[in-house]
């Protein structure tokens, strides 16, 4: 309980003043595409050299927290997802959002956020030597099928066919090997100098889901400028708050996805929303309802995106390893003040971590209430003219992609990418299984290069890949997921079938 002797240190002047500023500015920041919560953190660092290093933390720390939960401003009113951690979040909130129940998604998605956000920062703070000794027992081996299963996701995952959704995958994992191999250095699929770095996540990002939207925007002409008129519909914080505890298993399951997720170093967060988005579809009796503004794929998208981000510390604060991206940039803040992460942190530092932990349970809090107050006020956006709402998204696609890299290189990619993706969603594909394979290409190939090294200079690699505890766990989940898959493909074939037959 040593945590709640350190927790006034946030509620001094220019803490809270901190937390506050770091908070609003993650939340507008996570709003703007091309802005990831690692590049915010990045960008905040500057400003913390001044500080004391549990204030620069809480500055960071809020930052990283309301970036994450702000990047599903942009993925339910524009389709763009803030984050890769925001991608799940499109599939059902721009429905809503398209039907007028922009804010009651939002709403529902900062209340996911912050219950997800405290109850991962909750584990961090009184779990923290168990789960780094289970964080430790992951070697490439076990990241290696945690990718596979993540692969196995693409097969259900915002798509009427098993076999569509593999086929997008397959092409995001050939997209994910473009560039330089990282182990021999050879060029693999460089076609253009702009893609000697690889694919950018980001600028795929939005490519992938924001320029067919402005291209069918485009394709609808000037002419239907006023033939849509959304009636955004107002809906009260009490009737979300219910909501969501009335949606328990959609809550539940991106909760603890998202805590496991989380915990795992170089796994990374962006998977979390999208994995249980799929778990939470698998076991819900509304299977048809989800990719039709449903909003339990809201619910768990965003409770797992947030609640990765307490226990992706766990690793950083304890072994030193960064468990996401963010996390490795939190690492450069702390070295920045000459404080090294370790198993030692909590005994020579205590007062740096529990004061940056005890400002990020608050940081989810104060996310949530000024999300809450926006949200009504963000939703009008449904209601600006497509021509105007053109222009606005096509100028956000190219500020965010040219933000990350400072390329226009990226900017090409991103529109090949969109273009591409229109003509593809024509024929039944979609962008989301694209994106998790580019995602999970390089962990899976990384982690399986290391493994074979590893088993090279011991046992081989079918006793390194295929024995162990954890190694034959995954590979049943592995195993059952694609039969899943597959039987519900079946089941859905069948009962088509008989209703045709019927009619």
């Amino acid at each position: 309980m040593e945590f709640i002797y350190y927790f006034g240190d946030v509620f001094t002047p220019l803490s809270l003043m901190l937390l506050l500023g770091g908070t609003i500015g993650g939340l507008i920041l996570g709003a703007t595409p091309g802005l990831s919560p690692t590049m915010a953190v990045a960008l905040l660092i500057p400003f913390t050299f001044q500080l004391e290093a549990a204030q620069g933390l809480i500055l960071l720390g809020a930052a990283y927290t309301s970036t994450v939960a702000g990047g599903a401003v942009s993925a339910i009113l524009l389709k763009i997802p803030g984050a890769p951690a925001n991608i799940a979040t499109t599939l059902d909130g721009h429905t809503m959002a398209k039907n007028g129940e922009g804010a009651r998604a939002l709403q529902l998605s900062f209340l996911a956020s912050a219950v997800g956000g405290i109850f991962g920062v909750l584990l961090l703070i009184f779990l923290t030597p168990v789960l780094a000794k289970w964080a430790l027992a992951f070697g490439p081996s076990h990241l290696f099928w945690l990718a596979i299963l993540g692969v196995t996701v693409i097969s259900t995952l915002d798509s009427a066919s098993v076999v569509k959704g593999l086929l997008s995958g397959c092409i995001g994992l050939w997209l994910a090997t473009i560039g330089f191999d990282d182990i021999m250095g050879a060029q693999r699929f460089i076609f253009h100098p702009a893609l000697g770095g690889g694919i950018n996540i980001i600028a795929a990002l939005i490519g992938l889901f924001a320029i067919p939207q402005v291209l069918t925007m485009f394709a609808k002409g000037r002419g239907n400028d006023g033939a849509e008129v959304i009636e955004v519909q107002r809906h009260s914080i009490m009737a979300a708050i219910r909501e969501l505890f009335s949606r328990t298993r959609a809550l539940s399951i991106g909760t603890l996805i998202g805590s496991i997720i989380g915990l795992i170093p170089g796994v990374g967060g962006q998977i979390a929303g999208l994995v249980a988005y799929d778990q939470t579809k698998k076991f819900s009796p509304e299977k048809d309802k989800f990719g039709t503004g449903h909003p339990e794929g809201v619910i768990a998208a965003e409770a797992a995106n947030n609640a990765m981000v307490g226990p992706s510390l766990v690793p950083l604060l304890t072994l030193s390893i960064p468990g996401s991206p963010t996390a490795a940039v939190l690492l450069g803040g702390l070295l920045i003040h000459g404080i090294f992460p370790g198993s030692d942190l909590f005994d020579n530092h205590p007062d740096v971590a529990w004061t940056f932990i005890n400002s990020m349970l608050i940081g989810q809090v104060l996310m949530c209430i000024f999300g809450l107050y926006v949200a009504g006020l963000a939703a009008r956006v449904a209601q600006v003219p497509q021509s105007v709402m053109v222009a606005i998204v096509l100028a956000l696609s190219v500020f965010g992609a040219y933000s990350v890299q400072s390329s226009m290189g990226d900017v090409y990619v991103m529109a090949c990418l969109g273009i591409g993706m229109f003509f593809l969603e024509r024929f039944g594909f979609s962008a989301a299984p694209l994106v998790l394979g580019l995602i999970l290409g390089p962990i899976a190939e990384a982690n399986f290069i290391q493994g074979s090294m590893i088993a090279d200079a011991t046992d081989g690699k079918a006793a390194y890949f295929m024995t162990g505890g954890l190694n034959l766990f995954l590979i049943v989940v592995v195993i059952a997921s694609i039969a899943y898959s597959v039987w519900m493909e079946l089941r859905h074939s069948r009962y088509t079938t008989k209703e045709e037959a019927q009619a």
